[in-house]
């Protein structure tokens, strides 16, 4: 009985790679000092020493390593750390921008945190503390699984991610604020967030109402004349019957819970500052879009060419992304973005029905999602994919078919910048 080649690229064949002239330097980083592991080429410890987390510490640590490298007579370095949120970004940058290694091949490595500890759990007697850590790192490094170096360059893409993970911070902070909003004007104005007065519940005239009437019993018996007349002001004249929005906006008061005063006071205190608290938020969105769009200027945007892809979405794509070579095919992007599938496969049986890995780069996965669903709104040909794959199960239509049509995206987005040419519909 014959066997045939198992689904997928998996090499089954450990391939150990034992380099004699190279020293690997394990990394365990933290927001106040770094412990390092120095390991030579067969595995033997060098030295394990502690530096502070600072340019005066990453000196010495330079120092140390340029120290062992030239003892030894080694001229490779690998140096490798855990992602550790941004502890670890200031000690990157100076490594490789110090000249004092330019002179050696060195390569660095950031290292997924899951990575390492499943690597720390092949050991069966280690403690876990900062020092081991640093040595599981560097032997990590040693054993010749880690084949990619940390993609740092061109520092324009690290600017511009800089600018747009702030603004999607801000972002989610006004929606957040905004929810809360909504909750608390409930207890003021019941029926209007009910029945929903104002199409927009932030608009300017729709804010001032909120903020300044000083209960709904107070809305509910001005003169409709005098109501009227506000609603015009706070327009600006722009509702086409502000008469019949003053008498809608009086029925909803009507209608809406008494509070008692001083539940009412504490009520309006929080609204006030609500109102104050978002239009902050919206200054900032605002600050950063300006940002953004001079930080774009100095980098090549075709992805602003697809319809509905505008200049928030592709700097936040073309951020997180960066060098678009350094990915070797678009599946090798959509990994990197979480748009892709576990493998469930047994025997004979190969499961239909499987998740998103959940890994990958959230941002990149947003940015992906929310144009896709921007380009559904704009493009035939991407509307009537999302719709087809809408249609094809019966559970989480919408959630499944953003994801495929995302990751349809991704092959748009890889192509486009692979060849720096603009987007071409289909006709």
């Amino acid at each position: 009985m014959g066997f045939t080649k198992p689904i997928g690229h998996f090499n089954l064949q450990r391939k150990k790679v034992i380099t004699l002239n190279t020293l690997y330097v394990g990394i365990d980083v933290s927001s106040k000092s770094n412990v390092i592991f120095l390991m030579l080429p067969n595995g033997d410890k060098h030295s394990n020493f502690s530096v502070a987390n600072s340019h005066e510490g990453s000196i010495q640590l330079v120092k140390r390593i340029y120290s062992a490298l030239t003892s030894h007579s080694l001229d490779i370095v690998l140096i490798g750390l855990e992602a550790t949120s941004i502890y670890g970004d200031n000690l990157v940058y100076f490594l490789r921008e110090d000249a004092t290694l330019a002179s050696f091949n060195r390569k660095i490595h950031v290292l997924n945190p899951k990575q390492v500890k499943k690597f720390h759990d092949a050991y069966n007697d280690l403690p876990k503390n900062d020092y081991v850590d640093s040595y599981v790192i560097a032997d990590c490094l040693r054993f010749g699984r880690i084949n990619k170096e940390v993609y740092i360059g061109d520092y324009r893409y690290k600017a511009l991610k800089n600018l747009t993970r702030a603004r999607y911070f801000a972002v989610q902070n006004l929606t957040k604020e905004k929810q809360r909003f909504i909750n608390v004007l409930f207890k003021k104005y019941s029926t209007m967030t009910q029945e929903k007065v104002f199409s927009d519940t932030f608009s300017t005239t729709a804010l001032a109402v909120y903020d300044e009437f000083e209960s709904a019993e107070a809305l509910a018996n001005m003169d409709l004349h005098e109501l009227t007349d506000f609603i015009i002001e706070k327009g600006k004249n722009r509702f086409p019957d502000p008469d019949a929005v003053a008498k809608a906006i009086q029925k909803a008061a009507r209608s809406s819970y008494r509070l008692p005063k001083t539940v009412n006071d504490s009520v309006n205190q929080v609204l006030s500052i609500s109102i104050t608290s978002m239009k902050a938020l919206e200054s900032q969105i605002k600050e950063f879009d300006k940002a953004i769009k001079a930080q774009m200027e100095l980098l090549p945007n075709v992805l602003i060419s697809v319809p509905g892809i505008g200049p928030v979405y592709s700097a936040g794509i073309m951020a997180e992304i960066g060098d678009i070579n350094r990915f070797e095919n678009q599946a090798k992007l959509a990994k990197y973005a979480g748009l892709a599938w576990k493998q469930y496969q047994s025997g004979g049986f190969e499961a239909e029905v499987t998740r998103l890995i959940p890994s990958g780069n959230r941002f990149l996965n947003y940015y992906l999602c929310e144009a896709a669903f921007s380009l559904v709104r704009c493009d035939k040909e991407y509307s009537n994919f999302y719709h087809l794959k809408y249609k094809e199960v019966n559970r989480y239509q919408h959630k499944r078919a953003l994801a495929l049509t995302a990751r349809k995206l991704v092959r748009l987005v890889f192509r486009l910048l692979k060849d720096n040419r603009l987007y071409c519909p289909a006709k």
